[in-house]
């Protein structure tokens, strides 16, 4: 069936961050072809019709094949297209979003020379292709709203953590401090942590670990976390 409309190049891009010695940080593949050969970019790739079921399949297979990553969960962001993103020709991306733990990452595929974790605050100086430093602002800054109203940090700490942690995280992403005493009024209200009986050396003084409880559900909170 002929058609008189020219179709866009359809893309999908995932932004990770990870929080990594008090710093937000983003994962990034160094380009190995045109365009951009060279530059960093963002881990996504065309929709491959034959064996991508829907855009969260396209997302996590390049996800995989370009940084060896399975992130637990993924968010759709926004969409963003142009006439002048890709030297291609028109374009069209879907970004996805997540925060994981960090963790070792290396490129299954050829078209990628290398992969990794950047700091956020690095981005203006490194050579990035695309609009992927317009999309990454985007998703830092939907990434610290999420955290002000809900608990999607602990995506990035151990299974065990201390409030300390906890508080560097939410502190690296939002770039602010928070009170120590607001944090622990949201950890109670949420009613998703428990309390483990080990503690942990910290600051010449043992902290009390946490965890998740088994099958809870990360809330939401009607108002945003005290400053």
């Amino acid at each position: 069936m002929s058609t008189e409309y020219t179709n866009p190049l359809f893309t999908v891009d995932s932004v990770l961050f990870t929080v990594k010695n008090g710093q937000l940080m983003v994962l990034l593949v160094k380009r190995a072809q045109a365009p951009f050969t060279g530059a960093w970019a963002l881990p996504g790739g065309f929709i491959d019709v034959e064996q991508d079921t829907n855009t969260d399949a396209t997302a996590s297979r390049k996800l995989e094949a370009k940084t060896g990553l399975k992130p637990a969960y993924l968010e759709q962001l926004q969409v963003i297209s142009g006439p002048d993103r890709d030297p291609r020709g028109f374009s069209v991306t879907l970004a996805y979003f997540a925060l994981v733990a960090c963790q070792d990452v290396s490129p299954q595929i050829s078209s990628v020379e290398s992969a990794s974790w950047i700091a956020v605050s690095d981005l203006e100086k490194t050579n990035l292709a695309f609009d992927h430093l317009q999309i990454i602002q985007m998703a830092k800054q939907r990434l610290q709203q999420k955290t002000l109203y809900s608990m999607t940090p602990i995506f990035c700490l151990p299974a065990q953590f201390t409030i300390a942690q906890l508080k560097t995280v939410i502190e690296a992403i939002i770039e602010k401090p928070i009170q120590r005493k607001s944090l622990m009024r949201r950890i109670e209200a949420s009613r998703i942590f428990e309390i483990r009986e080990e503690k942990v050396s910290s600051g010449g003084r043992m902290a009390q670990l946490y965890t998740l409880k088994p099958g809870a559900d990360l809330v939401n909170f009607e108002r945003n976390l005290s400053l």
